[in-house]
């Protein structure tokens, strides 16, 4: 999922399409004109898609705002989110968007079939780019799937969106800790940095030897605790993932 670049409609409102793609079959899950790249809209329009084709195994996002963040794994609020859901989250590298050149090529087909020029405005754009989504994965040949359309190949997830995130459950010798606002935890008498993208989250404290916790967010090892460390975590690192070559079917 990425945000292609925004453009203007007709009558000058700016709009921020975010577009949600399965790599695999190239079926376009949905375009959603926001009006920015808020967490709360990307969130919103998440959950209607998670509700309508299941949970993925895997999001691939790149490294900015909302899907990314600064701190430990790089990982924001709205990413931690789908951590809780039990989907791995997948940045490509730094700098590297050709990691994502398939979706581009996509934005690059949207833009010339269906926004140029755009509709007068967002809800007739937002009308036309369903249409649009519509025929790109039923009708519209792709050459990587030896000239079928997308939804012959799609299939819905089979993980259902829940109710309720499933609880963090931890090992009853380990501490916990509930992540309060500015990202703080209270331990051994004083306030402790872990991050803001874990507000409210509840974190587990793994004893690995005197004086030194590894922080767990559910099986996620997201930084360690030094007594003696003046301040906050010591954050986790992750890796960027490498380019994913998709076979053909």
């Amino acid at each position: 999922m990425d945000f292609k670049g925004w453009f203007r409609t007709g009558n000058g409102t700016r709009v921020e399409p975010l577009t949600v793609r399965d790599l695999y079959s190239r079926f376009v899950l949905g375009i959603r004109l926001l009006p920015d790249q808020s967490e709360a809209g990307v969130r919103a329009a998440m959950t209607r898609l998670f509700r309508r084709f299941g949970l993925p195994k895997v999001i691939r996002v790149d490294n900015g705002a909302p899907f990314g963040g600064k701190g430990a794994l790089g990982l924001s609020r709205l990413s931690v989110w789908w951590l809780r859901l039990g989907i791995r989250v997948e940045f490509i590298r730094r700098a590297h968007p050709e990691d994502n050149a398939g979706h581009e090529q996509m934005h690059g087909v949207f833009k010339k079939e269906a926004a140029s020029p755009p509709a007068r405005t967002p809800q007739g754009q937002q009308a036309r780019s369903t249409r649009w989504v519509d025929y790109y994965n039923q009708t519209r040949p792709h050459e990587a799937l030896g000239q079928r359309a997308p939804a012959t190949r799609y299939r819905p997830g089979s993980r259902r969106y829940p109710k309720h995130l499933p609880a963090l459950v931890y090992p009853q010798s380990w501490p916990t800790r509930r992540v309060v606002f500015h990202g703080d935890i209270k331990w051994q008498g004083r306030f402790r940095f872990i991050g803001r993208a874990f507000v409210g989250q509840t974190v587990g404290l793994k004893p690995i030897r005197a004086g030194v916790h590894e922080v767990y967010l559910g099986q996620h090892l997201v930084g360690l605790l030094h007594q003696a460390d003046p301040a906050g975590m010591r954050p986790a690192f992750r890796c960027s993932a490498k380019p994913t070559k998709t076979k053909k079917v």
